[in-house]
């Protein structure tokens, strides 16, 4: 899973899958959620993400996997 912040759209892209996307669904005003060919969800975009998400903060609980930080 990968998390990446755009700043000069301000734009949230939570990547769940290295899967491509085959489809996309609005499920409300600048939610986006992308499935793949079979219908799993790959991915959730979030536009004007610093006006719906709290982005000063990343807390991760419990992450069995390795955590990699990438500087901005």
């Amino acid at each position: 899973m990968k998390v990446s912040y755009f700043a000069d759209t301000d734009s949230l892209y939570i990547d769940l899958s290295e899967k491509s996307c085959a489809e996309s669904v609005e499920m409300s005003e600048g939610v986006v959620l992308d499935y793949d060919a079979v219908g799993a969800l790959v991915g959730i975009d979030i536009d004007n993400a610093s006006r719906k998400v709290q982005l000063s903060e990343l807390v991760l609980n419990r992450i069995p996997g390795k955590v990699r930080s990438v500087a901005a």
